[in-house]
């Protein structure tokens, strides 16, 4: 059901938007939207917030030998046997002109070429995962993303943090006994986790917690959680 609560209804609508909802919940909301009004406004409003993190990502241009390397494939490949028409229906049709065949076989390579282009142009990445970190009350307040084995990290409502403390993120991957740090947030609220530290995989947990200068001295969380989530694969809405 779509919440009444403004609070839950607005986290709703943020993962909505951020399509970390499972399939079943999607599909609630999308019907809800054309009746709901304070629904509409809600994901209207994470829209707009979260349309500038698209410019995080840098744009990649493809690698310069791209189209010698397919067009080098296209060139490997043995020309397909032609089969006349009247041997596969035992002479009933008269065969097809050769036009016919010269028009096919371009028609293929194309088909092969944009094939090889996808297949040299789409990235060997793992699963799309990402979070939204949820105060103590449920509001929305960062976003977590799974990126080439790393994690990137993103303010969604960047707020002062208490003079003399710095905030901490941890990760704390299903069936670990304690979190593994992933190092400290700096004061700009966007910061990239490198791969190597951890392995992102859904339902792993992140939270940032309150901590002295410097860190934990522990290696453990000491200070209160902050905000909370649990990293799931990005599905569409």
């Amino acid at each position: 059901m779509i919440p009444s609560d403004p609070e839950a209804l607005d986290a709703l609508a943020a993962e909505h938007v951020l399509g970390t909802l499972d399939a079943r919940e999607a599909a609630e909301v999308n019907r809800a939207l054309p009746v709901d009004a304070a629904l509409r406004e809600a994901v209207a409003r994470w829209e707009a917030r979260l349309a500038p993190l698209a410019g995080l990502a840098p744009p990649a241009a493809p690698p310069d030998d791209l189209w010698n390397r397919i067009e080098a494939s296209v060139a490997k490949r043995a020309p397909a046997q032609v089969v006349p028409l009247r041997a596969v229906v035992g002479g009933a049709a008269p065969a097809r002109p050769d036009r016919f065949w010269k028009t096919w076989s371009i028609g293929a390579t194309a088909v092969a070429a944009g094939l090889a282009a996808i297949l040299f142009l789409r990235p060997a990445d793992p699963p799309r995962m990402m979070t939204v970190l949820l105060t103590s009350r449920d509001q929305p307040a960062w976003l977590v993303e799974a990126e080439g084995g790393g994690l990137r990290l993103a303010s969604l409502n960047p707020r002062p943090v208490e003079a003399g403390r710095v905030q901490q993120l941890w990760a704390l991957p299903p069936g670990a006994t304690a979190p593994t740090s992933l190092g400290l947030i700096p004061g700009s609220g966007q910061t990239r986790i490198a791969p190597g530290i951890v392995r992102p995989e859904p339902g792993m947990l992140i939270e940032i917690t309150l901590e002295p200068p410097g860190g934990s001295p522990t290696g453990r969380p000491t200070g209160p959680i902050l905000f909370i989530g649990r990293l799931a694969p990005a599905t569409g809405t």
